[in-house]
């Protein structure tokens, strides 16, 4: 499932690429995704548009349009998008074919199209007004970004406090910090050397300020390195991601850790593949 990494490793890519391009057409081939998609408004308030900035919140993408014919005092339209479990975006010439899964396809001014893709259509295309935006139920209780100065190790702990669940399923609780992922928490938790099913109220600041810096070193590199390939991820040039090639617990079941040399074990928690050292993480 792609997480904050992949998401912002797209926008990245599309920012570099796509910025003041006009949305000329949209053809939606298939609706039925997670929710389902209102054909008539991407017609009515994302056609004609041009495309100002591209933003991220936890793992949505958004997608900021403006009119292009000086009326100011319209709202600005957020274009949602959320890549599900499987989704891809790829910005690609009219004459590539088609590939199985393709549901939207925006075709833009310089001739060039955006599209969507999905093959376990759990994702999400939908238009919002940017007032609307933060009281929207998928927004409104998420949490803090993890790259962000409001994550740090005071805010950690006070959420903490008092509380028995595993410091793994708090770190991927969205109401507490958003986007961190099971490949980032198991890779945050060995580096601070935090046993993932210790109890997050039991954990001291000081041990949150490391996992803290953790978490952001962690999700940094991944950013740096394209995010991590593990089977449909790819980035909106086609590209694979390689921040596959730096984990040090993820997928390594009963090879040796690099830093003490135990096995590394797995062990599933709340539904989740969950990978550590039991010679690092006490």
């Amino acid at each position: 499932m792609p997480e904050l990494p992949e998401v912002e490793t797209v926008r990245r890519g599309l920012e570099a690429c796509l910025l003041e391009r006009r949305i000329d057409r949209v053809d939606v081939r298939e609706t039925r995704l997670r929710y389902p998609v209102d054909t008539t408004a991407l017609e009515r308030r994302v056609v004609g548009k041009a495309i100002r900035a591209f933003s991220r919140r936890a793992k949505y993408l958004l997608v900021h349009l403006v009119s292009t014919d000086g009326d100011s005092s319209q709202d600005e339209e957020i274009l949602v998008i959320h890549l599900g479990m499987s989704g891809s975006l790829l910005v690609l010439e009219p004459e590539v074919e088609l590939a199985p899964h393709t549901h939207v396809v925006f075709e833009l001014d310089d001739g060039r199209q955006l599209r969507f893709r999905d093959h376990r259509r759990f994702g999400l295309v939908e238009v919002l007004s940017s007032h609307r935006l933060e009281d929207d139920k998928r927004f409104s209780a998420l949490g803090v970004e993890p790259l962000s100065d409001d994550c740090n190790a005071t805010y950690f702990f006070e959420r903490s406090r008092g509380l028995k669940k595993p410091v793994k399923n708090f770190l991927m609780d969205n109401q507490h910090v958003v986007g961190v992922g099971n490949i980032y928490a198991c890779e945050s938790l060995h580096g601070a050397g935090v046993h993932p099913n210790r109890a997050a109220g039991r954990i001291s600041r000081e041990r949150w300020e490391r996992l803290t810096n953790e978490i952001k070193n962690v999700l940094s590199r991944a950013v740096e390195q394209g995010g991590t390939t593990l089977s449909d991820f790819q980035r909106p040039d086609g590209d694979a991601g390689y921040f596959q090639v730096s984990l040090s617990v993820y997928g390594r079941e009963g090879e040796a850790c690099e830093r003490c040399g135990r096995d590394i074990r797995r062990r599933v928690m709340s539904g989740r593949s969950t990978f550590f050292c039991p010679g690092c993480q006490k």
